[in-house]
């Protein structure tokens, strides 16, 4: 069990977001708006929009994972989306994920669709649920007023954060520490100019 868990990474496969001057500023006046709430939020550093999680991997099957993808994103065109309006997961008596939604979404829905499609010939069978396009703020772990809270995410519903290009996406080990996540490249995977 051990030597297996040494030669095993904890893997997903992201879209890497480099927040601009604006997407900072206006997590910086949602955060700043939430302060009395007990939020853990996404450090800049970690900000990404997961295509699919994997979890424990074994090496082996990592290499396996790595040569399927590259088939299917070597033909594949750089593209743009949005970075927009605030929204969350969970009941609005019990939320537990402050988000940003995507927009212009169409070609991502499509393209995070060929990928799973793709993986499913090395055994990583299509999840049923509806893929969701969003990038996760902050975790919800206690809102000591809820309707205060509503009324701040309706405020902040409509902010509009950054334009992307999506010209590169990465196969990440998570490292769980204390302190929160640490994501190591394994892979980069170009997408055509």
């Amino acid at each position: 069990m051990y030597k297996y868990m040494l030669k095993s990474k904890r893997i997903f496969l992201a879209i890497e977001i480099q927040p601009q001057t604006n997407f900072v500023r206006s997590l910086e006046q949602l955060k700043n708006d939430l302060r009395n709430e007990s939020i853990k939020w996404v450090s800049l550093n970690n900000m990404h929009l997961t295509l699919k999680f994997f979890g424990e991997t074994h090496s082996e099957k990592i290499k396996s994972i790595i040569l399927n993808l590259e088939d299917v994103l070597i033909s594949k065109k750089v593209f743009e989306f949005n970075i927009e309006k605030i929204g969350v997961f969970g009941s609005s008596y019990q939320p537990k994920l402050v988000w940003a939604g995507i927009s212009n979404n169409k070609k991502l829905k499509e393209f995070e669709n060929e990928v799973k499609m793709n993986l499913e010939k090395i055994g990583y069978v299509n999840d049923r649920q509806n893929f969701v396009p969003h990038l996760t703020l902050g975790r919800i772990k206690q809102l000591k007023d809820r309707i205060l809270f509503q009324e701040i995410i309706q405020k902040h519903r409509n902010l509009t954060f950054q334009k992307v290009e999506l010209n590169k996406i990465y196969l990440y080990e998570s490292v769980l520490e204390r302190t929160g996540p640490i994501y190591n490249v394994i892979h980069e995977f170009p997408l055509k100019a």
